[in-house]
């Protein structure tokens, strides 16, 4: 099974290692699913890391392995496909990467905390 994972999860798996979240990115780490990645997301979670309110409640050292790993052990989809359809302009990759599966014979679940409505 192939998984996109919006960054809110990732950040989150760090703040809180017993939480849900974090339960989701041991079992890409224990080889339960593949998780999908493009630069967007790496960017993003980079940024996201770095805003003074989550460096306050992740240590550097292990947001730097978390996206190390994601870097090294995610699959990166390039090019991704031209999507625009997310409410948040800024999520269209989240879209795009779950579009790269089409047609082929994996699953693909995007998983976000996002409180927005579905597109459209």
């Amino acid at each position: 099974m192939r998984v996109v994972l919006d960054t809110n999860i990732i950040v989150s798996a760090l703040i809180a290692p017993a939480g849900k979240p974090a339960a989701i990115i041991d079992a890409w780490l224990d080889g339960k699913f593949t998780l999908l990645t493009c630069a967007a997301l790496v960017e993003e979670l980079r940024g996201t890391l770095q805003k003074p309110r989550v460096a306050e409640l992740v240590k550097p050292h292990k947001a730097g392995r978390l996206v190390n790993q994601i870097k090294k052990l995610a699959e990166d989809i390039d090019p991704l496909p031209s999507v625009e359809r997310s409410t948040d302009s800024t999520d269209d990759f989240l879209l795009a990467l779950s579009e790269s599966c089409s047609g082929r014979k994996f699953c693909v679940c995007v998983a976000t905390g996002s409180t927005a409505g579905p597109p459209g």
